[in-house]
């Protein structure tokens, strides 16, 4: 299995903190976020990471150097100053060759309990798009999905009347996606997001859920930050 990682961001919220590092290497309970994710990726069965930099992509490319460290081979798509998008960026490592059919899409700052293996199995290993999704029912941010018998019927982001639509799910942080569909839908050297792709293909019934169980955390906001340290200190995760 194969994951791009999403690493290419400004990081707005979090400069106060850090403003020199990207979100994906910012330090929690003493090591760079990175580590966790990579750890976590190869305790599933990833075997090949390709990251998606932007901003501050060198620190990043520094640290994880070309994956042996975690048993990973790493690769890098290396935007620049291009601000592609979360799409664009996809999409550019698509067409750089750097993405296998089928592949597993994850933001860079995003800290996940869910079984890979079995999420890649309901992707039909990669030749069906598929969002985690998790019933947030407006706990931990604002709901944007709607699930329907495996399937997201409608996703949006900020939509003001999303819990009397019936979200009550939302994007879990992890996907999986394939060349064909992004090829088809985002054009060459395009700037986009994945939020607007996502969108169409739920209303089009092409949009598979896979539930996750276990909440999901997150670097992206001091708050964010905080409460994964608290969850790490808790559970022992974070020695």
């Amino acid at each position: 299995m194969q994951c791009l990682i999403l690493a290419g961001g400004m990081g707005t919220r979090m400069q106060s903190l850090a403003p020199d590092l990207p979100k994906t290497l910012i330090p929690v309970n003493g090591r760079p976020f990175a580590d966790y994710q990579l750890s976590w990726l190869r305790s599933e069965g990833v075997h090949r990471v390709v990251y998606a930099i932007g901003h501050l992509g060198e620190a990043v490319r520094a640290f994880c150097g070309d994956g042996s460290h975690w048993g990973l081979e790493i690769v890098y798509a290396d935007e620049g100053d291009a601000r592609l998008g979360t799409a664009g960026a996809v999409n550019f490592a698509v067409r750089e060759g750097l993405l296998e059919d089928g592949f597993f899409v994850l933001y860079g700052d995003s800290f996940l309990r869910i079984d890979m293996k079995d999420v890649w199995r309901a992707s039909q290993a990669g030749a069906r798009p598929l969002m985690s999704v998790f019933r947030n029912e407006g706990r931990w941010d604002a709901s944007n999905a709607m699930v329907r018998n495996g399937y997201v019927t409608h996703y949006e982001k900020d939509r003001a009347d999303a819990q009397a639509m019936g979200m009550d799910h939302i994007d879990y942080g992890l996907s999986v996606l394939n060349t064909e569909t992004i090829v088809a839908n985002v054009g060459i050297s395009e700037v986009a997001d994945l939020a607007p792709l996502f969108h169409r293909l739920s209303l089009d019934g092409r949009l598979r859920a896979y539930a996750a169980t276990e909440r999901f955390y997150e670097v992206g906001s001091p708050e964010g930050l905080a409460d994964l340290e608290a969850y790490l200190s808790r559970s022992g995760e974070g020695s």
